[in-house]
C-alpha cells in the first residue's frame, strides 16, 4: 500500500480538480436555469426545463460515452478531461437548478414587492433581497449535490482518465491485490468527502444561527 500511495495521491488530485471544475460550471448553469424559471422567461424557461429532464434522466456514464465515443463520429474530438468536465457539468447543472429553484420559491413575493416599492430595480432586489435568502435555503441541497457529484467522478475511468477508480482497477487487474486497492480507494474518497461534509454542516449551522432559512 505504501508503494502505490503516490499513484492514489496523483489520482485524487486529478479527481478533485475535475470535480471542482465541473461543480463550478454546474452552479453557473443551475443558477441560470433557475432564473429562467423564476422570471418565466419565454423560450429560455422551456429550454431549461427540457435540459433538466434530459440531464436528470440519463446516467453520467451514458453521457460520457456519448461525448467520448459518439461525438468523434460527427467529427468532434474532445480530450478525456474535457469530456469529464462537460459530462459532470451537464449532469450537475440540473441538480443545482432544482436546488436554486427551491430556494428562490421560498422567498415571499411580498419581499420583492417591498424592495421595488422603496426604489430598488429588479436586479438590485435579486442581489440584495432575494438571492441571500434563497442561497441560505438552498445550501443543504447544494452541499448534498456537491458530495453527489464528487462521488460521480468514479465513472471518469471509462474515458481513459487515471482517476481513483482507474488506479484501483488497474492495481487489481495487474497484481490481484483487491483488498489493498479497494481499501485505499475507500480511504481516498473519505479524505475527499468528509471535509466537504463537515464544512457543509458547519455552514448550515452558521446560517441557522444567523437567522437565515427560517
Amino acid at each position: 500500500m505504501k508503494e502505490y500511495l503516490p499513484m492514489y495521491v496523483e489520482a485524487a488530485i486529478l479527481t478533485l480538480r475535475l470535480g471542482i471544475t465541473g461543480i463550478i460550471f454546474s452552479l453557473v448553469i443551475g443558477f441560470g436555469c433557475a432564473l429562467a424559471g423564476y422570471y418565466k422567461i419565454p423560450i429560455a424557461r422551456q429550454v431549461a426545463g427540457a435540459y433538466i429532464e434530459l440531464s436528470r434522466n440519463t446516467p453520467l456514464l451514458v453521457q460520457l460515452f456519448f461525448l467520448y465515443f459518439g461525438l468523434p463520429k460527427l467529427g468532434i474530438m474532445l480530450s478525456s478531461e474535457r469530456c469529464a468536465v462537460i459530462g459532470l457539468s451537464f449532469l450537475g447543472g440540473s441538480y443545482m437548478a432544482e436546488a436554486f429553484r427551491s430556494g428562490l420559491e421560498a422567498v415571499d413575493k411580498s419581499q420583492v414587492e417591498s424592495a421595488l416599492a422603496i426604489g430598488l430595480m429588479h436586479p438590485q432586489a435579486m442581489r440584495y433581497v432575494v438571492f441571500p435568502q434563497a442561497l441560505a435555503v438552498s445550501v443543504p441541497a447544494l452541499c448534498a449535490n456537491v458530495i453527489f457529484l464528487i462521488k460521480e467522478t468514479s465513472v471518469f475511468s471509462v474515458v481513459a482518465l487515471a482517476d481513483l477508480m482507474y488506479v484501483a482497477k488497474d492495481l487489481i487487474g495487474l497484481y490481484y491485490q483487491t483488498d489493498e486497492a479497494l481499501l485505499m480507494l475507500v480511504i481516498a474518497y473519505l479524505i475527499l468527502l468528509l471535509p466537504i461534509s463537515f464544512a457543509a454542516g458547519w455552514l448550515e449551522r452558521r446560517l441557522r444561527y444567523a437567522g437565515f432559512g427560517n
